[in-house]
């Protein structure tokens, strides 16, 4: 047998989903934050006709895509670099900033895959407790070590939902090392901008990245262009590493035409943001614990790891399917993403029905 390197060997697989329903059930899938929408009809026009030229390479430079992206949100074009997700960054980052000799740092139920990325480049992955389900800032300043080269925190959280002002993240940045990389994963963004600030400007810092995607508000999931903005120096280590040909030519066409829709754009979260916030009050009045979310999904707080299992467990025989969140910490909490209204609610009738029968 050819036995892959020890520190992958070591590794577990990046949990998926699950959505095997019951053999004649419809699947209700709840569990991969997908937009309740279909992307813009503008996008699927754009993704069809650049299909035409589905015989060239894409434009390795995202040049259409990025000029874009600099008028919307005032930023220079040069500093940003789109990747296959935010997923391609957020491993990429890690590749040409970390190694063996130092460590990752997260707060403590922070998206998993920034585990997974530190594993792949080999580094320590270490974490920082969190306030109520919150980032805290003095845990994590309080977790720096020597040898700690990328701090990320995603802002909303995944899986948490919970957000902190920008005035936190600013006190982060200014109090970590400054041969530190902060990484403000921001994927849930549009769903939380009419209550803060952006925070492009601390890239300025030239030690700061800010990501964001495609894949969420503007539904275009399954495209997978993600992006952020970067001091020069660090896009000019990171494309290095990068896919030369990352993002399809259908993929880049998608999102331009995406980023001139706004208004669909907020309607899908205007929508989302209906929905979530209507499920979480239902779910509150049956005694379950959900905190505020700022994305497009609900945390279930249960009583315990079991509690959690056994819900998960009587969902899913009814074709429901939730995301159980150990990989996070979280084993006694089950995610929610918000779909269509039907779909959710067949979900709460059968949360309501559970926390009747006394899981809370």
């Amino acid at each position: 047998m050819i036995r892959s390197v020890g520190h992958i060997s070591a590794m577990s697989p990046y949990a998926l989903a699950q959505l095997d329903a019951p053999k004649g059930m419809p699947l209700i899938s709840l569990s991969q934050n997908e937009s309740l929408r279909p992307p813009s009809p503008l996008a699927i026009d754009a993704a069809a006709k650049a299909l035409e030229a589905g015989n060239l390479y894409p434009d390795p430079d995202w040049g259409d895509l990025r000029a874009a992206l600099s008028r919307l949100h005032g930023i220079p074009a040069d500093g940003i670099l789109c990747g296959c997700g935010s997923m391609e960054l957020i491993s990429c980052i890690t590749q040409a900033f970390a190694d063996e000799h130092n460590s990752v740092l997260a707060p403590a139920h922070a998206y998993p895959f920034f585990r997974t990325a530190a594993q792949i480049a080999r580094a320590r992955y270490d974490d920082a407790p969190e306030e109520d389900k919150r980032v805290s800032v003095d845990a994590l300043l309080a977790a720096i070590r020597d040898d700690t080269r990328i701090v990320f925190v995603a802002n909303p959280g995944n899986p948490t939902g919970t957000r902190i002002p920008r005035a936190e993240l600013v006190r982060l940045r200014e109090g970590l090392p400054r041969d530190t990389l902060l990484v403000v994963d921001e994927a849930y963004a549009e769903f939380t901008d009419h209550v803060r600030e952006p925070v492009f400007d601390l890239v300025e810092r030239g030690d700061t990245v800010v990501l964001r995607t495609f894949s969420k508000a503007y539904g275009l999931a399954g495209m997978r262009v993600g992006w952020g903005l970067f001091p020069l120096e660090i896009a000019r280590e990171l494309r290095k590493v990068m896919n030369p040909n990352n993002i399809t030519i259908a993929g880049q066409a998608a999102a331009k035409a995406a980023l001139l829709d706004q208004g669909y754009m907020r309607e899908t979260c205007r929508e989302t943001a209906r929905l979530r916030d209507g499920l979480r009050q239902r779910l509150l009045q049956a005694g379950l614990n959900v905190p505020e979310s700022f994305t497009n999904f609900v945390l279930i707080h249960l009583e315990s790891p079991e509690a959690a299992h056994h819900a998960d467990h009587a969902l899913r025989a009814e074709g429901v399917f939730l995301r159980p969140q150990a990989g996070a910490g979280l084993a006694d909490c089950l995610r929610v993403t918000i779909s269509v209204a039907d779909q959710i609610e067949i979900a709460a009738s059968l949360l309501e029905r559970l926390a009747k029968e006394g899981l809370s």
